[in-house]
């Protein structure tokens, strides 16, 4: 906890830390509020807005399978630094671009000639702005931070993004449809401010030989991934985290439907649960830094897996107590607070995020310090694309278990499932590490 606390005093650390902080602050408030005013307060049909979410998801996500290697190669090859401020500077035009969008749809102009459309332009560039500061955010730490602060760094920057992704998904909620205005503005200050803590990084410039970029994205991602995967304990940190966010996926597409139809909650009460697993990662990231005094280890992972897989059992168990003494009307967020077993389910899910949080972010500090440092952006662009098609896979997953007709309750268990092949690719992690220091000491020997 000391170092985390001596990290945010410093100009090599919190510069970073901040922009990163509004980065996921103003994403989240954009995508949030853009999603909640066109679904409330534009379309009126169930199957309408359920096509929008998806359009807008996959938007969001397209960028990573098609720039992930190009954005990597960048951050290995160019002053990391200068590519934030590049990057944060844009961040600007495209929030123009998006604050236009609701400003068109909230005074009803060209709602659906234009309007949905500058919206929707806005997100899909947004993502591009994600996939590019995606790899520097992890790949810039070892590079300004000593060897024993790189996990303590790698779990602030993750807690801090939860935290803004939280703030940023609770302030969109009241100000979506009735302060729409408001949004457009804070958009627009929120990224000018980005950009003038962004001027602060200190340089980052390229580590190893510069080579020539490769801008035919397929050929690029396919070599990226390749080229990464033969280190094990890489190669088993990819999998382990893209399987993480599988889970993750199907829980977050779980919990709309489980709060509405088997706890029988409002809207916000579904907001609650996000904000707890928000937090509860946060935690679980602070927390396993503290457990490891910032060394790179993976040896607590699979049990952390396996916790959180007891937890999402747990969760099931009392999902189901719910159901057999369900209320009759949606229950606001105070009805939901007082009504008996809603403490132990909060419990359940802050347990899930805590474990997980734990689980998966000593993972990420593997990607940057097992590699060469003029190769870190690069494993980090290739554990974006391996998680995006994770997460694409998740969702597929769950939307294919709905049209099989299984209860909503019941795939909460395929989550457990899960979770125990998680521990066997952490148990797998721990052997390749143990493998890796071996050789390490008999080299040197």
């Amino acid at each position: 906890m000391f170092t985390s606390t001596h990290l945010l005093r410093r100009r090599r650390f919190l510069p970073l830390f901040v922009t990163q902080l509004f980065n996921a602050f103003n994403d989240n408030l954009y995508k949030t509020t853009m999603v909640l005013f066109v679904v409330y307060a534009v379309y009126s049909d169930p199957a309408t807005e359920a096509s929008f979410s998806a359009l807008a998801s996959g938007l969001f996500i397209l960028p990573f399978f098609v720039l992930s290697a190009l954005a990597g190669q960048l951050a290995d090859m160019r002053d990391k630094a200068k590519i934030i401020r590049t990057v944060k500077l844009c961040e600007i035009g495209l929030m123009v671009i998006g604050a236009s969008g609701l400003y068109l749809a909230y005074n009803g102009i060209a709602v659906h000639s234009l309007a949905i459309p500058l919206l929707l332009l806005a997100l899909f560039l947004t993502g591009v702005q994600s996939t590019f500061l995606g790899p520097i955010k992890y790949a810039i730490l070892p590079q300004h931070l000593k060897k024993d602060e790189v996990l303590a760094g790698t779990g602030l920057v993750e807690a801090g993004t939860y935290i803004a992704i939280l703030v940023g998904t609770i302030l969109a909620g009241p100000i979506a449809v009735d302060y729409t205005g408001w949004a457009a503005i804070g958009i627009i200050v929120t990224a000018c401010i980005g950009y003038l803590v962004s001027r602060q990084v200190p340089p980052a410039p390229p580590l190893g030989e510069i080579e020539k970029l490769d801008w035919n994205f397929f050929r690029a991602s396919v070599k990226l991934v390749r080229d990464t995967m033969h280190n094990p304990e890489v190669y088993y940190a990819i999998l382990a985290i893209s399987f993480f966010w599988t889970i993750g996926a199907v829980l977050f597409i779980q919990f709309p439907p489980l709060a509405k139809n088997t706890i029988m909650a409002s809207p916000e009460v579904a907001s609650l649960f996000l904000v707890v697993f928000s937090v509860g990662v946060a935690i679980g990231s602070v927390a396993v830094n503290a457990l490891l005094k910032g060394r790179v280890s993976a040896r607590y992972s699979p049990i952390s897996v396996i916790v959180m897989g007891m937890f999402v059992v747990a969760f099931y168990v009392v999902s189901k107590i719910w159901e057999a003494d369900q209320p009759t009307t949606l229950l606001s967020v105070a009805e939901f607070l007082a009504w008996p077993m809603a403490s132990v389910l909060l419990l359940c899910l802050l347990g899930i995020s805590v474990a997980g949080g734990m689980f998966v972010v000593p993972l990420y500090a593997f990607l940057t310090t097992r590699v060469s440092p003029d190769k870190a952006a690069r494993t980090i662009a290739a554990n974006n694309i391996v998680n995006s098609g994770a997460m694409v896979g998740g969702s597929l997953a769950a939307m294919g278990l709905n049209a099989a007709g299984v209860p909503i309750t019941e795939q909460v268990l395929l989550c457990a499932g899960m979770c125990l092949f998680s521990a066997w690719l952490g148990k797998r992690l721990v052997d390749a590490e143990t493998q890796a220091a071996e050789a390490a000491r008999a080299a040197g020997a």
